[in-house]
């Protein structure tokens, strides 16, 4: 779970706006409650993807094309969960789809008292195409009550739609980091040693999924 989870239970939450930000506040439609202290985002189903640039539309295309076929399949060869332990206070889960005998899709959930992480990993030819990273961080703490509000002079409790959204969209060509696409940047170009840097966390991360799910 990344740092900023860590923060004080009472820090303000800022909202950026920019030209290509995309901060929103999530709808019941987003997310779905498991039981009383665990509430699930939910995964991509039926999407597509945003609008390209215009000078990287057509090495985009494929990739885009992929997502939604995967994201369209409604019938899985083969589904498998395993429990991630140790990368977040709260814990996590990871969900392995098939199709075929064909690994598609793999998504990992990151749990956290003061906020979660899925992040979507799409295949194609047997390489990373697509990371679709859904960053929540949350107003309060998920045992933030309303009594533990009125204890603390506050003025809010725990409440899921108030959660800060950080989306980023990851674009690989030919299992290379190509594209990046943050809901809270300004648009300009990141530079070539951040590509290489996140490029590098994502497979590395990636691979240790791909190790779990073989993990007996």
């Amino acid at each position: 779970m990344k740092n900023k989870y860590l923060q004080s239970l009472f820090t303000l939450l800022i909202t950026f706006q920019f030209g290509y930000a995309v901060n929103f506040i999530p709808n019941s439609s987003e997310f779905s409650i498991v039981k009383g202290d665990t509430i699930k985002i939910k995964e991509s189903l039926n999407e597509e993807d945003i609008e390209p640039n215009e000078y990287l539309k057509d090495r985009l295309k494929p990739i885009q094309t992929n997502f939604k076929r995967i994201n369209s399949i409604k019938k899985w060869t083969s589904i498998q969960k395993k429990n991630i332990e140790g990368e977040s206070a709260e814990g996590g889960e990871a969900t392995y789809y098939y199709k075929n005998k064909r690994l598609e899709k793999v998504m990992a959930r990151h749990y956290g008292e003061m906020g979660q992480v899925l992040i979507e990993y799409y295949l194609l030819n047997g390489k990373l195409s697509f990371v679709f990273e859904k960053d929540y961080e949350y107003n309060r703490p998920l045992f933030y009550d309303a009594k533990a509000m009125k204890e603390n002079n506050d003025t809010e409790a725990f409440d899921f739609e108030k959660s800060e959204i950080t989306e980023t969209r990851n674009y690989f060509e030919s299992g290379s980091l190509l594209h990046i696409v943050n809901s809270q940047d300004c648009g300009a170009p990141f530079s070539g040693d951040y590509m290489r840097e996140e490029d590098k966390r994502m497979k590395d991360d990636f691979k240790r999924l791909l190790k779990l799910e073989k993990e007996k």
